[in-house]
This record gives C-alpha cells, structure tokens and sequence, in this order.
C-alpha cells in the first residue's frame, strides 16, 4: 500500500462525486445537515456510498489482517478510517453515519447475516428496521429514551459488510460467463467451490484496470450464496454447485452424483494442471543434462538424468490415472444423456398416451370418418340441386341449340368478313405487282429507242447529223413525257 497513491486521492481520480472542492464537506460531520439541508445530507451520504463500493469492488480497501483483499465484503474498522485519513482534512468524521444509512437501505449487510439467511435480501417486511424507525414518526419516543441517540452514534460501526451493488455486479458476470454452460451436460454444470474458483476467477472482473485483483474464497462464498438463494441460478451446498436448468426445477438441492461429478472434475484440472508441470521440468532437466554434458560434469549430468527419469515416471503415472479418470467422466456423462433420454421417452409417452385417449381409439375414428363422408356427400347433393334452381330461376329452361346455332352464325360470319378483308388486300397487291410490271416494260422499251438511236453527238448544234440525232431525241423525249402522263 506505500507504493500506492493514498485512497483519497484515488477516489478523486475515479469517483466524479469526490472532486476536491466537495473534500471538505465529505469529510465533515455533516450529520447536522439531516434536518437543516436533507438534499446536501443524502448528496453527501451516496457520494460515500458509492465511494466505499468503489473502493471494495478495486480491491483498495483495507482487507483483515492476515487475509487477501475481498472485493465483495467491505472490512469496518479502524484501519478504515486510517486508510480513509487526508493530510488536509484528517478522517471522514461521518463515516459511522454513512455505514448506518447503507445498513438501514441494505446496501450493506453484514457478512453473517448474508450467509445465514434463509430469506432473500430482496425481502421487504411489513415492519420497519429498527434504523429506518430512528428516522420516521416514532424517532421522537426513541430520542426520549435514548435508543435513536444509539442506533445513530457516530462511532464506526465495526464489522465485514457485504456491498450489495458488487455482488449483483459479480452475479451478471457470472451470468454472461456460464451462459453456455445452460445448454450443456450435467457434468458440465457442476463444480466443486474451490474448481471454480481456480478456473473462473480471472473471468469475473468487476473494476477495469484492478489490477488483477481475483475474487476471495469469502467473496466466492457469498457470491454462490447469492446466486442460489436470491437469483436461483445455481444449486448450492456449501461446497458444490450446479447451474440450474428449466429441467431441474424437480431437484432443488445437490446429489451425490453431484458431490461426485465435481470431484472428478476438479482431480481432472488438478491432474492436467500437474502434467504441464511435470512435462515442463522434464524438459529443464534434459537441458541440464546436456548442458552438463557439453561442460564435461559427469556428476551433474548423471543427477540431472535420474532426477529427469523420475520425472518421467511420475508423469507416466499422473497420464495413466488421468486417462482412467477421463474415461469414467465419459461413462458419467453417456450414462446421464441416457437418463435425460429416459426421462424424454417416459414424457413422450405419456402424452402420446394422453393423446390416443382424447382420439377414443380405432373404432371411433372410423365412425367419425364415415360420418364424415356422408355429411360430405349430402353437401355436395344440396350443390347439385342448388345449381340446377339455379338454372331456372329467370324464367323457363334455356334452349342449348338454339344458342349454338346463333353461336356458329357469329362464327360464320366473322370468318367471312375475315375472308373479304383478305381477298381485298390481295387484289390490292395484285394491282400493285401489274403496275410495276408495265413501269419495267416501258423503261426497257426506252432503253432499247436509246441503242437505236446511238451516241450523244459531238459537233456544234444545229450542224449536219448531229442536229438530225438531237431533234430524234427530243422527239423521243417527248413521246415518253406524253405516255408517261
């Protein structure tokens, strides 16, 4: 703790309710403030309520002589208030205030009384405790005798305590980290105390950057103790536990088989944990013994040599019974899978039983069924004889022939529009094809004038043949302008 900031100013750096300019009125005897400022009174008491959680939860406050810090159970004594003292502004002079106020709201509960309960911390009773009473209406007949001016002294109340908000904080850690835990065997829901607290404490963190800090086998106590008696998570002994399931609702404290199944776990961790060992000092002393070797120590190789060959015998023997122990786990859990299979087949027929009786058998089922066809059959009779009312209900029976008759007419004369419509176009083509027969006919007529006729003629117009030719062309010209039209 020397090495280490004083709590003061670690609660200043981490709790926003204790900043420096609230120091003086926090470590004042604001008992006073009750009756003259009740606001200031009750910012002042949560301010140090949450400051001792705090404290506890991070391991920082003070743990008994002797003992490893817990940071579910808050230790009230003098060394307390020493760790608590301020160069500045001395000891938290109402602090015994603060600890009665979390006692009277059961923030805080004493150690004892937690464990020992057979009711669940989250029981209101119909009476009052004696330090809600010293506050209310009745205080008054208290103070003339003297009992409120006890219950409220300002002495220290001395005592472990545990902080309620740290302990439901551990109980939703431990919650999120066996959460898979719900799905699996039984083997793997059950654990011996001390297992659990060997594999699954650095899980359960309850102060980011503590350092560490692991919970104690009194915080494991009442953490399990919370767990079974207020959240009814888990079954609990003393020293086993199993994580309840919705099918074990039917057994509601530990067997045996569990006290068994846990002790066979916890040798299997402590066997595998010895294995690691072992291979671990067998290969140091092969390392030895060659480093020997290569300095030419006869002695120290011949020692590290037997020493490593009894490693390695008792590395045989902790595999051999480890192997043996892991087979038995494998029977235990085969053989409770078939009791849940059991269990699920007795269910099933039951049900199926209850089921076949509801039906009333074979018998009434095809009674049922034949009814059933008959009421079927006359509905569809009713249909038949509904349609055919139906038929008449304009006035007389429809003539059928009649109707296809006039059918076949529109019919008739549908295809023979369809007919004429083709016909139509077809002739339109016609005419059209002719047409641009005579217009090939002429142009090869005029190409034939135009061979007969010659070439284009060279000399001057007006002169000789060439005038002759030009004159026979325009004439020809002429003549196909006037066909043309």
């Amino acid at each position: 703790m020397s090495n280490q900031p004083s709590l003061v100013d670690y609660l200043v750096q981490h709790e926003p309710s204790f900043r420096k300019a609230r120091l003086p009125a926090l470590y004042s005897d604001f008992t006073t403030l009750r009756t003259l400022n009740p606001d200031g009174y009750q910012a002042n008491i949560s301010a140090w309520r949450s400051a001792l959680a705090h404290l506890t939860r991070s391991g920082w406050a003070p743990a008994p002589k002797g003992s490893t810090p817990n940071l579910l159970v808050l230790n009230s004594d003098e060394s307390l208030l020493r760790a608590l003292e301020s160069k500045k502004y001395g000891r938290p002079l109402a602090l015994g205030t603060v600890i009665r106020e979390a006692l009277a709201a059961k923030d805080l509960v004493p150690l004892h009384d937690f464990l020992t309960s057979q009711t669940t911390i989250y029981y209101q009773p119909w009476l009052p405790s004696p330090w809600a009473v010293a506050g209310g209406v009745a205080g008054w007949a208290l103070r003339q005798l003297g009992v409120a001016d006890w219950l409220r002294g300002n002495g220290l109340p001395k005592g472990q305590y545990v902080v309620i908000a740290n302990v439901q904080e551990a109980g939703k850690q431990f919650a999120a980290t066996t959460a898979s835990a719900l799905t699996d065997s039984r083997f793997e829901r059950t654990w011996s105390k001390a297992h659990f607290l060997h594999t699954y404490n650095e899980q359960v963190k309850l102060e980011q950057g503590s350092d560490g800090k692991l919970l104690s086998e009194t915080d494991l106590d009442v953490l399990l103790v919370f767990l079974s008696r207020d959240k009814d998570l888990i079954l609990y002994d003393g020293s086993t536990f199993k994580i309840k399931t919705p099918s074990d609702q039917q057994h509601q404290s530990i067997t045996p088989e569990d006290t068994t199944v846990a002790s066979i776990k916890e040798l299997i961790s402590s066997l595998t944990h010895q294995t690691h060992l072992l291979a671990g000092r067998i290969s140091e002393l092969d390392k030895a013994a060659r480093a020997a070797v290569q300095a030419k120590n006869r002695i120290a190789a011949l020692a590290a040599l037997k020493q490593k060959k009894l490693a390695e015998q008792s590395l045989e023997g902790r595999y051999a019974s480890l192997t043996q122990l892991e087979a038995v786990a494998a029977q235990i859990q085969q053989a409770s899978d078939s009791v849940a299979m059991m269990k699920i087949m007795e269910t099933s027929s039951r049900v199926l039983e209850s089921l076949n009786e509801q039906v009333g058998g074979v018998d009434r089922v095809e009674n049922l069924t034949s009814k059933l066809r008959e009421q079927m059959a006359e509905v569809d009779e009713v249909n038949t004889i509904l349609a055919e009312a139906g038929t008449t209900a304009a006035g007389g029976m429809v003539d059928e022939e009649e109707i296809d008759e006039e059918l076949e007419e529109m019919l008739a004369e549908q295809e023979k529009e369809k007919q004429d419509r083709e016909e139509k176009e077809e002739g339109e083509r016609e005419r059209d094809r002719e047409r641009e027969r005579e217009q090939e006919r002429e142009a090869e007529e005029l190409r034939r004038r135009l061979e007969a006729i010659g070439g284009v003629p060279v000399g001057e117009p007006g002169t000789g043949t060439g005038s002759r030719r030009e004159r026979e062309m325009e004439r020809l010209m002429k003549g196909m302008s006037i066909d043309e039209d």
